[in-house]
């Protein structure tokens, strides 16, 4: 279950990054609200919103890109999902067939700490925003398609 902002824990989280600013977010080195923070998974607003609601959600250890990732590596996607659709209830967002799950595919992404773009309405995003949010493109992945795609993989590829 998710956490009040002010319920947060502010106990350093495992697998902490020092030069990673989704680790430093995460553990509370930053001025950045965490909407969402556990032992798995937190969850903040984009600094650049795409969409009227934009939100990153984040292992709260540090993993890296969605290229590093394995079959085992499934119920983490997933539970980011999870997450994500959560912070969109809570923020009265109840249209789920209008929303952009996803994560961009390495080289284009800026921070190498996993990280769920979750974007709504989708259909209220600007024309540089759907381009740089597009389905089916060489620098963006749905969280389907990544669940898809590592699925597929042997348990050590």
């Amino acid at each position: 279950m998710a956490d009040s902002p002010a319920e947060v824990s502010a106990a350093p989280a495992e697998g902490y990054e020092k030069k990673c600013i989704f680790c430093k977010i995460v553990n509370n080195e930053m001025d950045t609200e965490l909407l969402h923070r556990d032992e798995e998974i937190s969850c903040f607003r984009d600094i650049r919103p795409a969409a009227p609601h934009h939100y990153l959600v984040v292992p709260t250890k540090h993993v890296g890109n969605c290229k590093s990732l394995h079959k085992e590596h499934v119920p983490l996607v997933k539970q980011m999902v999870e997450t994500g659709k959560e912070i969109l209830q809570k923020s009265n967002v109840t249209d789920l067939s209008d929303v952009r799950f996803g994560f961009h595919w390495p080289p284009f992404c800026s921070v190498t700490h996993l990280h769920l773009h979750v974007l709504a309405p989708a259909s209220q995003m600007g024309f540089l925003s759907r381009l740089f949010y597009r389905l089916n493109s060489y620098w963006f992945i749905t969280a389907d398609q990544l669940i898809d795609l590592l699925n597929s993989k042997g348990e050590t590829n």
